[in-house]
């Protein structure tokens, strides 16, 4: 019996959200994949949201995408922020569950090959350094680094900064969300040589507003980047159109 096989007896695998014993490595059981909404079928081009009805070729745009400014071209998300979704992002962003990193970034890539397919950079929406002193990591830079590990895109951590320390966004208002970000997201001294002329791909765990996601958008457009576009592991949406699909 070889050292594997061995292994695998004394520590099968386990679901990543309930523990429960499963075929594989970094999978979920049935019943927490049926808890967790990925997203499929038509979607808003922009953000990723859901949208009712059936997908088409033509890019749609959800309402508040038309209702507020998104300064980059594409975006996409691979599930909706409930049910078992919202468990794995809170493990991973507070649990120290960095192993969720790897699964995360194949749901990452299936969903994002759309914006992935022209991508240089991937480049993690920056926290502020006293956060990460606290938390001790970066989960958008851990996602985005597993990321380029099965990608052809270049991970470059280096390249935005949180000049100021932003109060927490949950429970705040649109206008208060984007205030919040003014200036406080900014590119940092050597971006210019590695941005300029690069189509960049930003990479967050969560998008609500998208205000955090402006912010970095705004700063890589300065410095002159080729395209900009944002990939996020999960989407706050307002409506349940999503149905869970096999990933």
């Amino acid at each position: 019996m070889g050292l594997q096989r061995i292994v695998r007896l004394a520590f099968p695998p386990q679901c990543l959200s309930c523990n429960a014993f499963v075929a594989e490595d970094f999978a979920l059981c049935g019943a927490c994949w049926s808890e967790t909404p990925f997203i499929q079928g038509a979607i808003c081009d922009l953000c990723g949201t859901p949208l009712p009805g059936e997908a088409s070729d033509e890019p749609e745009i959800c309402d508040d995408c038309t209702a507020i400014a998104r300064p980059w071209t594409k975006g996409r998300a691979v599930f909706e922020y409930s049910g078992t979704a919202r468990k794995i992002v809170l493990s991973l962003k507070h649990g120290d569950r960095l192993e969720l990193a790897r699964p995360a970034a194949q749901w990452l890539l299936r969903a994002g090959h759309p914006v992935l397919d022209d991508a240089d950079l991937l480049i993690p929406v920056p926290t502020h350094r006293t956060r990460l002193l606290y938390r001790r990591y970066n989960q958008a830079a851990i996602l985005a680094r597993a990321l380029a590990n099965i990608t052809s895109a270049r991970y470059e951590p280096g390249c935005l900064q949180r000049v100021r320390r932003t109060p927490p966004q949950h429970g705040k208002s649109l206008e208060i969300r984007f205030s919040n970000l003014s200036d406080a997201i900014s590119a940092t001294d050597r971006a210019g040589d590695l941005i300029a002329g690069q189509s960049i791909v930003l990479i967050d765990d969560v998008m609500t507003s998208g205000a955090t996601l402006a912010a970095c958008a705004e700063a890589a457009w300065k410095v002159g980047a080729r395209n900009v576009q944002v990939l996020t592991l999960a989407r706050a949406v307002k409506d349940p159109y999503i149905v869970p699909t096999a990933y």
